[in-house]
């Protein structure tokens, strides 16, 4: 596959990528994506970098953010059809590059238990079990 640009989401392209992170299984019922990607689009400190082809279709995208040492990477995803071809490094670079332009040491990320396949993804590439426990609550008691 050839280098496809990593640019930053087009408001108008968040229901495409709504429906690759729907494809991609990433987005579960507690979570609203469209606010997510809205949040992320719309915060100084966060944005959603995509991928598109030749024709314009969204065939990958990463969100990225960062709280000033620590960067986050979030709904890593690549159109099932071009996976394997090196879409995911290119734009998990990109949100490298994002975060070192911003001068953010680190990047994390989380990936459920049960993703063996993600995981090896991002172990190919050099990142380590960081022997840390991630705690979580709602603050919505809604969603508790």
């Amino acid at each position: 596959m050839t280098d496809l640009s990593v640019t930053e989401l087009p408001l108008e392209l968040v229901d495409a990528a709504v429906a690759l992170w729907r494809q991609a299984g990433l987005t579960r019922p507690w979570n609203d994506p469209h606010q997510d990607c809205l949040r992320a689009l719309t915060g100084e400190e966060s944005t959603v970098l995509v991928a598109q082809d030749a024709a314009g279709e969204l065939v990958g995208t990463v969100m990225v953010g960062q709280d000033g040492h620590r960067g986050w990477i979030y709904y890593l995803a690549v159109d099932e059809r071009l996976q394997g071809q090196g879409l995911g490094k290119q734009l998990l670079a990109g949100a490298e590059d994002w975060l070192r332009r911003r001068g953010v040491p680190k990047l994390m990320l989380m990936v459920r238990q049960e993703n063996a396949a993600v995981q090896d993804f991002y172990r190919a590439l050099g990142y380590t079990d960081q022997d840390t426990v991630v705690l979580g609550r709602w603050l919505d008691r809604e969603l508790d």
